[in-house]
């Protein structure tokens, strides 16, 4: 009767924690307070799943029936049918008093034919305590070895792709379908042999190797340094301090608008413009990660190795349309880069047909064998000396590029001026002036202007008699005027000027400096029309005096800086 009494007491209700068949009572699984789960503290066995041993004689109570105390004083507390059956305790445990329950094997199918029912209440229990997720921890809370991926596979098909959804098709209990056609012999048999069958798979394979990179969500375990894969952020985001400017401010219900006019106040107006910089700031970061979320710029080494199968032109031409992945989608950008990389390879190959033409190259395979020998030839050194015994098969100094001379040469070269003419009588490199005609002897010869280019202010080409010489341009002063004194002392820039063109000047009175710029002014103009000028645009120009604009248009066609219309 004190049994039947107990029995009575007890709760009904129970849910299995062993891996062969064990239940126990609903309240006992998992006890929560304040929301918080509390986590069994039961022993793991070496085969997965829960262990259960006798708290009284420390026998292994996990695949046979035991008896489990309902008190709440003793938490967890088995005893095996023995120890029951004598009325042995131990703790506070008290048998005259305290309620119990019967934990049984039911180790039948209900929902599938490979799942028992005791595996389905510790799959619905690992999942409560450990989280939807947590796979790997769940399946070695079911036991007999089953594997992350089987209970994932099964808790989906059986409970998320039901019609029935949250609960299985099975879910009638009246539905005995399962049960009558699998007996629980046959069942537990083939239970029994499975997890055998995986116990022996165990022993025999080959140990595994150790993880190289460990899995915690840190910066280290990602190829790009500071990325942490687990929370998909970087440890220096971009606008790294935007947090620092709201994490003291507070808004209260009702706080920030005036009772009398109903608008916000002013300090209320900057919280506000403060709270919009953030937002932005924000927006502009989670912008940027979704560019490289998108875009797979966190697969470093494989983005490397592609990076380096290119050519350096592919590579920069690669650089320079990066910008422009912005406002692409991933696969628009690779079609945009691949035709990119296209053309230039289109316009090499123009360019190589093009000069394979000018070599009049009219096939492929003389094409070839041009390009080889264009490597080879481009791969020699060059000769070093004129007695180098491998001068004559190295490659020979390349030439300048040809200078292609400008409109106005044809203008201006045939009369150069007198400063720039050579002389028959060449100078040391010390003497800077002219020497004066009276100098010269009377037997000397006079030269003509040479073709030959010049160095240092003489030709290098042997000077031929003359009897012409053009004449030196004669300045006349000014009506009613004196000509101007310059001197070093008193004007800075007449270092510049050469000694006719200080003549003018001095002629003219105009200081150097404002010379210097209608010269300046004068050849620009005449340049815009191929070197040539006329008296009355050279008036305009210079906005002087006509009589003086006169005498230095004359003085510059002379000299051979402008010409005449």
């Amino acid at each position: 009767m004190a049994s039947e009494t107990k029995r009575k007491r007890s709760s009904p209700a129970v849910s299995p924690i062993s891996d062969d068949g064990g239940y126990q009572s609903s309240r006992e699984s998992s006890s929560s307070e304040m929301g918080v789960i509390k986590r069994k503290n039961i022993v793991k066995g070496n085969e997965g799943g829960l262990k259960y041993i006798c708290d009284v004689c420390s026998a292994d109570i996990t695949s046979t029936v035991r008896i489990r105390c309902a008190h709440a004083i003793c938490n967890e507390y088995d005893l095996c049918v023995p120890c029951f059956s004598k009325g042995e305790s131990s703790r506070d445990h008290d048998p005259k008093t305290h309620p119990f329950s019967v934990i049984e094997q039911h180790s039948i199918p209900i929902y599938t034919r490979d799942w028992g029912a005791d595996e389905e209440l510790l799959l619905l229990e690992g999942l409560e305590v450990y989280g939807l997720g947590s796979w790997s921890d769940v399946a070695d809370h079911v036991g007999g070895f089953r594997t992350k991926e089987e209970v994932c596979d099964h808790y989906i098909k059986t409970y998320v792709e039901s019609s029935k959804f949250p609960l299985p098709e099975n879910a009638d209990p009246k539905d005995l379908s399962l049960i009558e056609e699998i007996p629980r012999e046959e069942f537990q048999a083939r239970k029994k042999r499975r997890i055998e069958d995986r116990k022996d798979a165990a022993k025999s394979a080959a140990p595994a190797t150790p993880k190289q990179k460990p899995t915690a969500s840190v910066p280290a375990c990602h190829e790009v340094q500071g990325y942490m894969p687990g929370r998909l952020e970087f440890e220096t985001e971009f606008c790294n301090e935007a947090e620092e400017a709201v994490q003291h401010m507070m808004f209260d219900p009702g706080d920030g608008v005036n009772p009398r006019t109903g608008e916000l106040e002013p300090e209320m107006e900057l919280k506000m413009l403060v709270m919009n910089i953030y937002n932005a700031r924000l927006t502009a970061r989670a912008d940027r990660k979704k560019i490289i979320f998108e875009h797979e710029l966190l697969q470093y080494r494989r983005n490397n190795i592609v990076d380096k199968r290119r050519t350096k032109e592919e590579r920069d031409l690669h650089n320079k349309a990066k910008p422009f992945a912005r406002m692409m989608n991933h696969q628009d950008f690779e079609d945009f880069t691949t035709n990119l990389e296209y053309e230039h390879n289109l316009r090499q190959a123009i360019g190589q047909l093009q000069d394979w033409r000018q070599m009049r190259i009219g096939d492929l395979k003389t094409g070839e064998k041009y390009e080889q020998e264009k490597q080879i030839r481009a791969q020699r050194p060059a000769a070093t000396g004129a007695y180098d015994r491998l001068g004559g098969v190295r490659m020979p100094k390349t030439n300048p590029p040809i200078e292609i001379p400008a409109a106005t040469t044809a203008l201006t070269a045939p009369e150069l001026p007198e400063r720039l003419k050579p002389t028959s009588h060449p100078q040391p490199v010390a003497s800077l002036a002219r020497p004066p005609s009276s100098a010269l002897p009377p037997s000397s010869t006079t030269l003509t202007p040479l073709k030959g280019p010049l160095t240092n202010g003489n030709t290098n080409v042997s000077p031929t008699p003359s009897s012409t010489l053009k004449p030196k341009y004669s300045v006349s002063l000014l009506s009613g005027t004196a000509p101007l004194k310059l001197a070093n002392e008193n004007t800075t820039d007449l270092h510049l000027l050469t000694k006719e063109e200080a003549d003018l000047c001095s002629a003219l009175r105009l200081m150097p400096k404002p010379y210097l710029a209608i010269k300046e002014g004068l050849i620009r103009e005449a340049m815009k029309s191929g070197g040539s000028l006329k008296r009355k645009s050279a008036k305009e120009v210079c906005k002087i005096d006509p009589s003086k604009s006169a005498r230095l248009f004359d003085f510059f066609v002379h000299s051979g800086w402008i010409q005449k219309v």
